[in-house]
């Protein structure tokens, strides 16, 4: 069985993209004074396996994308993948006008599918889905699901221009913990802003997993951006993005990670959909293989 343990830590709410340093200094120095577990620190001893999932997405369609996401997470599993991760609001589509109505309570039906899929194929599942927030504005998130039967939520903590019409920011960012490696979970916009990946390295966070929608336009600047965190923080930076066009946005695929050197180490095969196997071992991203959807039937 996986080796499983999560972690959340609270922070200001925040409405824009942006913070001033002096705030994103007082969330480090915060940060710096929690103590951590000393069974969850330091180098670990163990290798892990990631799949970030590539799929196409149908607008509005819960039940049809469920089902595709079913099949991702059994390939992944065969794969021999720990944790599989969807793009951002991959259950739904990035449809900022639907957020509302199709907007997911905990107790939701499609979390409790994801989670006997999670126990069945002895997988971490991460999805993206618009979670629903106690009669404020819904929140973009992810659900993380656990082999345990557990499940945790993670909200978006900063949002792009435009996106508060729709949804309010998260509050907590998530670090959980599989195989002895310490994993933080980003949702798009959350990677742009420095203090994100600062705090997620202050909590000892060994990989850095961003579940996106990044456009044809936008990736090429967001990929310097992502090798250039990987390098800075010397932690692996993953990526799940969507392939298909949603809310919109022609995206791009290249689903892929670079390593703590900046180095490009796999990526998918542009918007080909499929899965992208990620290896770890000892918090290092050391190779990785792409499976195309060819082979998903």
């Amino acid at each position: 069985m996986l080796k499983t343990n999560r972690q959340r830590h609270g922070r200001q709410q925040s409405r824009h993209h942006t913070v001033k340093a002096l705030h994103g200094a007082r969330v480090l120095e915060a940060l710096a004074d929690q103590t951590l577990d000393d069974s969850e620190g330091g180098m670990n001893s163990s290798s892990i396996t990631i799949g970030l999932a590539q799929l196409p997405v149908v607008k509005g369609a819960v039940s049809e994308n469920l089902a595709a996401h079913l099949a991702y997470i059994e390939r992944a599993a065969k794969n021999g993948a720990d944790v599989v991760v969807f793009p951002e609001l991959s259950l739904t589509g990035y449809e900022l006008a639907l957020l509302e109505e199709l907007a997911m309570s905990r107790a939701s039906d499609v979390f409790n599918t994801l989670s006997g899929a999670a126990a069945q194929h002895n997988i971490v599942v991460i999805a993206g889905c618009p979670l629903g927030n106690e009669g404020n504005k819904p929140r973009i998130g992810a659900v993380i699901c656990f082999p345990s039967g557990e499940r945790e939520f993670y909200a978006k903590q900063y949002l792009h221009e435009g996106e508060d019409v729709y949804c309010s920011p998260g509050t907590q960012h998530y670090l959980f913990t599989v195989n002895d490696t310490r994993i933080a979970l980003a949702v798009c916009a959350d990677f742009a802003n420095p203090a994100h990946i600062k705090a997620a390295a202050a909590q000892q966070a060994e990989v850095y997993i961003a579940s996106a929608l990044i456009s044809e336009a936008g990736y090429e600047a967001d990929a310097e951006l992502l090798a250039a965190m990987a390098k800075h923080h010397q932690m692996p930076v993953l990526l799940s993005n969507h392939l298909s066009i949603t809310g919109g946005w022609q995206t791009c695929g290249n689903s892929g990670g670079w390593n703590a050197e900046g180095e490009l180490t796999v990526a998918a095969n542009g918007t080909e959909p499929g899965l992208v196997q990620c290896h770890i071992h000892q918090g290092q991203l050391t190779d990785g293989k792409v499976n195309h959807v060819s082979s998903l039937h």
